[in-house]
């Protein structure tokens, strides 16, 4: 194809901005040579059950455990790593603090509400700001729960505001999550600026619908350049195409079904509900899967190449009564004190977060940019800020790297770092994997080696 198309073009539209996925038809002189490398940090509340977590063997040949189990398909896909932690959340409480810290590395200081130190600026936005400006979103910060107000007297007395959330800026700063699919959706796709600001209920009616939301597809806005830019394109590039455009369909199908009322029984008298507010699906698995779906999308069309997910927030208290044998809140079963019963339903917990974690890193590893994947070309840190949840121990957290790090990571294998090694060793690693080579990072001591 002689024609040469610019990396950076955008389908526009009116009230529409839609980035392009890897084309192979892209002149070479105008675009990115090679897919971009992009960094994630998915967080997990809560901790896990060590010995459902930690296995026996060591390097390639180590044994997968129970809550390992739903990555098994990927084991040659992620570093299993062990032996970090944060030294700065040792002696403090068991989830407020802990949070900040898992990608500051700072030691997070008990303020009031209203005055927030987090200790640090986290290594997400270290990455953004070296290769924000390269992209239309600097960053994206997903989440389920809504912020948290108030200090947590029975806890230590820090503000539960520092549990809410994962990125900060600044030690004082924290980076506002989107919690709504719908506004996280038209933050990649479209021109408005409606978000729920820092402190705002993102659950409140007269906040979403003062929004003056645009429910034409962002593909009918584009359509036009869409069908040409097509027609230009190799066979390859087509179906690529094709796929990219199914996949945002099949986002906003799924975005306006959640929210679309459903026919329903409706029984005489009244029943003491508050009236549910607009804007979150109404299940679950159905909220969580579409932020998946929310970030796939915006790693692959190189909306952002820098990102962080909250699956939940430091004492999440989202209830799983929708597994079966599980009833209850995730932070209230992670106190199980070791009763079998309610320690079943804890493990079932966060093996069914596993296995969404794992369909995600599927999604990334069946989505070719070239000759390699998405996958191959991220590192998507995941794990939690404490090891049990029912000790609140910082020691040995659970941590997996998933991903090639374009090339630089070499993954497939158990990694035991030193025993207290600072998480903050990697973070530094995958900072300097991202071009920033900065010589310290939090209380790192060192770049994490032992990675490629």
């Amino acid at each position: 194809m002689k024609t040469t198309l610019s990396r950076r073009v955008f389908l526009r539209g009116a009230g529409a901005t839609m980035a392009l996925p890897w084309l192979e038809s892209v002149g070479r002189a105008e675009r990115l040579t090679a897919p971009p490398l992009r960094m994630v940090a998915m967080f997990m509340p809560n901790g896990v059950r060590p010995d459902h977590w930690t296995p026996a063997g060591d390097g390639e040949s180590y044994e997968i455990t129970p809550h390992l189990r739903p990555l098994a398909h990927l084991k040659n896909d992620f570093l299993l790593i062990e032996n970090l932690w944060n030294k700065n959340s040792v002696g403090r409480n068991g989830h407020w603090p802990k949070v900040p810290a898992w990608l500051s590395g700072g030691y997070v200081e008990r303020t009031t509400d209203g005055d927030l130190d987090s200790g640090g600026t986290t290594v997400d936005q270290m990455a953004a700001r070296a290769v924000g400006h390269e992209t239309p979103l600097p960053s994206l910060e997903l989440g389920l729960d809504p912020p948290r107000t108030g200090i947590d007297t029975a806890g230590g007395g820090f503000p539960r505001a520092l549990g809410s959330f994962l990125s900060w800026s600044s030690r004082h700063t924290p980076v506002p999550k989107e919690i709504v699919p719908q506004l996280a959706f038209d933050r990649l796709f479209r021109n408005n600026k409606a978000r729920v600001i820092s402190g705002a209920d993102p659950k409140n009616p007269s906040l979403i619908e003062s929004m003056q939301r645009d429910d034409t597809s962002v593909l009918d806005l584009v359509r036009e350049q869409a069908k040409s830019l097509r027609a230009k394109g190799s066979r390859a590039d087509q179906a690529r195409l094709d796929e990219y455009f199914d996949s945002v369909r099949a986002v906003e199908h799924r975005i306006e079904l959640s929210m679309r009322p459903q026919k329903r029984w409706i029984n005489e008298g009244k029943f003491p509900m508050d009236r549910p507010n607009p804007g979150i699906p109404a299940t679950h698995p159905e909220h969580l899967r579409l932020m998946y779906d929310i970030l796939t999308l915006a790693l692959w069309t190189d909306s952002t190449r820098i990102a962080t997910m909250m699956i939940g927030d430091a004492q999440s208290s989202q209830d799983y009564s929708f597994l079966p044998g599980v009833k209850g809140s995730w932070h209230g079963l992670s106190h199980h004190r070791d009763i079998e019963e309610q320690r079943r339903q804890y493990e079932a917990i966060i093996d069914w977060n596993m296995a969404e974690v794992a369909k995600f890193l599927t999604r990334l590893k069946e989505l070719k940019e070239g000759e390699t994947s998405l996958l191959d070309n991220s590192m998507i840190l995941f794990g939690c800020s404490l090891k049990c949840g029912n000790r609140h121990d910082p020691e040995n957290l659970p941590v997996v790297l998933a991903g090639g790090g374009r090339g630089t990571l070499r993954p497939g294998r158990r990694v035991r770092a030193a025993e207290k090694t600072p998480l903050c060793n990697l973070h530094l690693a995958m900072l300097h994997r991202m071009g920033v080579k900065e010589e310290s990072f939090g209380d790192s001591t060192g770049v994490l080696q032992g990675l490629a």
